[in-house]
């Protein structure tokens, strides 16, 4: 039989008191919602598996929609859907090249952003 202990969060606070200085200077710095919730959206975009994955691909080189569905093993059709949501999300762009479309990262930005998640994910499991 299994014994579960009754555990005290240890995210409560107990206080009644308030730290007037802190809490303005938070008020002072708090982006708007329109803000926020753009930057929700934008992690939504870049939480999808599938979505995550182009990104990474895109970063190791510019690729059109072919070769990205090659190296991720789905269809063309698929993964142009999720392109799609990338560029309006501004994560990748396009440029043409004959008949060819390449894609790739749309600034550094998102190749840092991308990059830093990588590093951080690879320290928490203990790689280099």
């Amino acid at each position: 039989m299994k014994v579960i202990k009754s555990v005290k969060p240890v995210n409560s606070c107990d206080c009644d008191s308030v730290n007037e200085e802190i809490v303005e200077k938070v008020k002072k710095e708090f982006p708007n919602d329109e803000i926020l919730g753009d930057l929700s959206d934008f992690f939504k975009v870049i939480g999808d598996g599938t979505r995550i994955r182009i990104l990474w691909a895109l970063d190791v080189s510019e690729m059109c929609v072919c070769d990205i569905a090659n190296v991720l093993n789905m269809t063309k059709s698929a993964v142009s859907h999720q392109l799609r949501a990338l560029r309006e999300a501004d994560l990748v762009k396009f440029r043409k090249s004959g008949k060819e479309v390449l894609y790739s990262l749309s600034d550094n930005h998102v190749k840092e952003i991308f990059e830093q998640g990588l590093v951080h994910i690879q320290e928490e499991k203990g790689e280099d």
